[in-house]
């Protein structure tokens, strides 16, 4: 039977009634954290809550050697307490499959363990604290290639391992030439008791990312991995506190984790921040910022204005490879630099289960409200939609059933955000209700479920933003994790492509997306339409793509022979 009922956007549209998607609760099968109410006018007065940018980071008196001393309160707060480490470290077993291609004039033998890698005992011994065993696709080619003195293009989604690829052999490398290399800084037992003298950064390492939430993320990791090195990190990013900022730039700054407009406005101020020592420039999330109109500020913060030419080795990480990332590259990276691309994330992220659920719009919170109840042991989990106002109103709906939410969108105040966020990783709200400010940028352990409630639209990310949302929050570089999809009518764009996904990773595919699954020959080599822009014909020195040269328009680098399609056929590549 037909009804006419307001949907999400508050206009009418006919629906047809379908049965409700979730067994009717009338209460949780499990009790969840109590609900937590939140203080907007106390936290955004400044009287409660803390900036993640002034987070502690390990620092100790250079005239003791080229490494520290195990500092156990830090040690606990990085890494969490030692019975709570998993000894076992994480499971990339379904990781480990992903297709990997290189490309260039020099080949890249890849690692194959993180002992053989030839790092510093103190670097081994934080990779190990970090939970990580086996090193990932894009870390056996990255770390051996920066270790080389490579520049690097590294293709590869969210959720693959890639901060830890550039910061472990980048600080490996630096850690023992920090006192030769650095600048003068204060003393940390002067700094305590605010007897030094405030000095200008002059980072070696500058990470340019797009969100602030990923900066924090980078920052975060950049701590554990400087933990007991000589190096230390710091992060500006938009809407944080500037004089917070200003003074952790004082104290020195080996390393820097920035966003794009913070780190101008940083470089505007020479007696604050200086790149004329910077000898590693790592983009990260290149394609996300280069879709904005950033190209003058992008070659100001490459140039640096102060280095020599050839002092600094570049390293773009991107998701997807546009004209614009391309570009960028042949501007800045020398000829000799090393491209890896690892292959969709999508494609053998089967660690992930993905369930497509049709929900009609009216149904759709009671819907979600029965899912959460349905939960047999409750844990972080993600639910991401379409709308700021969503957002609010999700939040609201979630807390007044006793749920143990928090949300976080871009109309939020930073200061709103972070407390979000660490209330999220804390497990105090296990439930966060998001946009697509957090598809990318968010590295929660132990995410166990990502509800999409509203799928992403085929004109805002459409299937890549869709797996970012998936890949790059649960079942990220080794975990298991469950997806759950509110699928209805105004989906039906997606559905193709949904399909193939869902194909692709050996998914069920529900009956109402039974029509767009492939016949024949079509059936057996899935097939996804690639990015018209990423993948368009004209490379960007006015070469063809034809003949034998690759997507730059160059015969002579060597791609990796590995048996498979354009993106290789696994890690044993051979020449």
């Amino acid at each position: 039977m037909a009804e006419a009922l307001p949907d999400e956007s508050g206009e009418t549209q006919e629906v047809v009634a379908r049965p409700p998607p979730f067994e009717r609760k009338e209460a949780p099968v499990t009790q969840w954290a109590e609900p937590a109410k939140y203080d907007y006018e106390a936290l955004n007065a400044g009287t409660t809550g803390e900036w993640d940018g002034n987070a502690r980071v390990y620092e100790f008196d250079e005239d003791e050697g080229d490494v520290g001393p195990e500092h156990e309160e830090l040690e606990v707060m990085l890494f969490g307490k030692r019975e709570d480490r998993d000894p076992s470290g994480i499971d990339f077993s379904k990781i480990a499959q992903i297709d990997v291609l290189q490309e260039g004039l020099t080949r890249i033998e890849p690692i194959r363990t993180f002992d053989t890698a030839g790092l510093h005992p103190v670097m081994l011994k934080n990779v190990e604290l970090c939970g990580y065993k086996t090193p990932t696709p894009i870390q056996k080619y990255c770390i051996p290639a920066i270790k080389m003195g490579h520049d690097i293009i590294a293709i590869a989604q969210t959720g693959s391992g890639k901060t830890a690829a550039y910061l472990i052999p980048i600080l490996n490398y630096l850690m023992g030439k920090a006192k030769k290399l650095a600048a003068h800084r204060p003393n940390p037992a002067d700094v305590k008791v605010n007897a030094y003298t405030p000095v200008r950064a002059e980072p070696l390492v500058v990470i340019v990312c797009p969100a602030r939430e990923l900066a924090i993320q980078i920052f975060n990791e950049a701590r554990k991995f400087c933990y007991r090195t000589m190096l230390r990190p710091c992060v500006v990013y938009g809407g944080g506190p500037m004089r917070d900022q200003i003074n952790n730039l004082q104290r020195g700054c080996d390393v820097l984790i920035a966003s794009p407009g913070r780190l101008i406005d940083m470089m505007e101020r020479p007696d604050i921040l200086t790149l004329r020592r910077v000898k590693y420039m790592v983009i990260d999330e290149a394609d996300e910022m280069l879709h904005a109109d950033w190209e003058e500020e992008f070659n100001k913060i490459l140039s640096g204005g102060e280095q020599e030419e050839g002092n600094i080795k570049y390293m773009l990480f991107s998701a997807t490879f546009p004209v614009a990332v391309r570009k960028l590259a042949k501007t800045h990276l020398a000829e000799s630099h090393v491209r890896i691309r690892v292959g969709r994330i999508g494609s053998t992220h089967q660690n992930i289960k993905q369930d497509i659920v049709w929900v009609d719009p009216h149904m759709k919170k009671r819907a979600l409200l029965d899912l959460l109840w349905s939960v047999e042991q409750p844990g972080r989990t993600i639910i991401f939609t379409n709308y700021k106002r969503m957002c609010d109103e999700l939040d609201d709906y979630l807390f007044h059933n006793d749920m143990p939410c928090t949300s976080m969108h871009a109309d939020r105040t930073q200061r709103e955000r972070e407390d979000s966020m660490r209330a999220f990783r804390s497990g105090k709200t296990p439930l966060l209700i998001t946009t697509g400010v957090s598809a990318r940028g968010i590295d929660v352990r132990n995410v166990k479920h990502v509800i999409n409630y509203n799928l992403p639209s085929i004109d805002h990310g459409g299937i890549e933003e869709y797996t970012h949302r998936i890949a790059g929050r649960t079942g990220r570089i080794g975990h298991k994790g469950l997806a759950t999809s509110f699928y209805s009518e105004s989906d039906e764009p997606l559905g193709p492509l949904l399909t193939l996904t869902l194909l692709e990773t050996k998914q069920e595919i529900p009956d109402f997306l039974e029509q767009y699954r492939p016949e024949g020959e079509a059936a057996e080599k899935l097939k996804f339409e690639p990015d018209s822009d990423e993948y368009e014909e004209e490379v960007v020195n006015g070469g063809d793509t034809g003949g034998g040269a690759d997507d730059w328009g160059n015969t002579d680098s060597k791609p990796a022979e590995t048996g498979g399609d354009g993106w290789g056929g696994g890690n044993n590549a051979s020449w």
